[in-house]
């Protein structure tokens, strides 16, 4: 019933994400360097080559509990089919009887989400940088007919040299139709996903890096439903008036005016005036410069992360036989 392990053991795994042929005991968990509802995310240590890579560890029986089965396998399927600079690359996945297991690269310069308040807010250029990486991510998985709907500076890793790559793709939706439901995180959900329509979340995180916070930003989350659609935005004084002719193009409440979504997608998004200086090849083949190199002082390096808490999540209850089946294509 362990098709994935048997595969592997075989050595006929053709899956290129699964080329390289693992076991749970060749990492060496060193510390936490993420949390979320089901699971977490391990920084590790390859013991045979001596590399660091991140494990995103999820209990089943919490996965079961929470109702978030086809969300993780979503996840996973998802990740397996991708490619990108800045989508971080999924190496491994397997399961045991109590946790499912997702290995990634390491990306080690943390969340975009730190470095944004530490600064405040980011001044144009430095948006804009960011901004760049990002479309050319959401344009690509636009191509593959996948959503990326949890877009937000926490989701935002910057790599060693200071670029970035997407992660957690739990709310990742595979488009056969245009089936739509309430998730993610309410600021950076568009009009039409809170009436259950189509996407664009670019608008909210470039209007976040230059001013700080987000559009729609209530300390009630149905403040922030009603906000997002009026479509009532404050513009402070100091922004970048072509970056914000941009924002306001993305944020359009009617999306079958809104910028990205019109015959011509992403490619109305990059002829824009606020992206008028680059050579988008230079951008997917990461020649511009970074504004910010992480400080990093070797490979394992965790302090650009938080410190977790460190429970003992192997303590998580072995599934029976009949919950295992809700996994067996994991």
């Amino acid at each position: 019933e362990d098709r994935k392990d048997s595969d592997v053991e075989d050595g006929d795994e053709e899956d290129e994400h699964n080329e390289k042929e693992y076991e749970l005991d060749d990492f060496q968990i060193i510390k936490t360097i993420g949390t979320g509802t089901f699971g977490r995310v391990c920084l590790c240590l390859d013991k045979t080559t001596q590399t660091f890579c991140a494990m995103k560890i999820l209990a089943m029986a919490d996965v079961i509990r929470l109702k978030q089965v086809e969300h993780v396998k979503n996840e996973k399927n998802i990740l397996s089919e991708i490619n990108h600079p800045f989508i971080v690359n999924l190496r491994w996945y397997t399961r045991d009887d109590c946790c499912l297991y997702m290995l990634f690269e390491y990306v080690v310069g943390g969340e975009l989400f730190s470095y944004l308040r530490n600064a405040g807010r980011f001044n144009s250029s430095t948006a804009n940088f960011y901004a760049c990486e990002i479309v050319l991510a959401l344009e690509y998985l636009h191509s593959m007919s996948i959503v990326y709907r949890d877009l937000k500076p926490e989701n935002l890793l910057i790599d060693r040299d200071g670029h970035l790559k997407i992660t957690d793709f739990g709310f990742a939706k595979k488009l056969k139709d245009r089936t739509w439901t309430l998730c993610g995180t309410p600021e950076y959900l568009a009009p039409e996903i809170i009436q259950s329509k189509g996407h664009n979340r670019a608008g909210v995180l470039i209007y976040e890096m230059l001013v700080g916070y987000p559009p729609f930003y209530d300390d009630n989350p149905f403040g922030i439903y009603e906000k997002i659609l009026s479509g009532k935005i404050e513009w402070p004084r100091h922004m970048d008036p072509i970056a914000k002719d941009l924002v306001k193009k993305l944020l359009v409440p009617d999306r079958t005016k809104r910028m990205g979504n019109m015959k011509n997608g992403a490619d109305d998004i990059k002829r824009h005036r606020w992206f008028k200086h680059l050579d988008w090849d230079d951008v997917y083949h990461k020649k511009l410069t970074p504004p910010t190199i992480p400080k990093v002082s070797f490979a394992g390096d965790s302090s650009n992360f938080d410190e977790y808490p460190e429970t003992d999540w192997k303590a998580a209850r072995s599934l029976d036989k009949i919950e295992l089946q809700l996994f067996e294509d994991f």
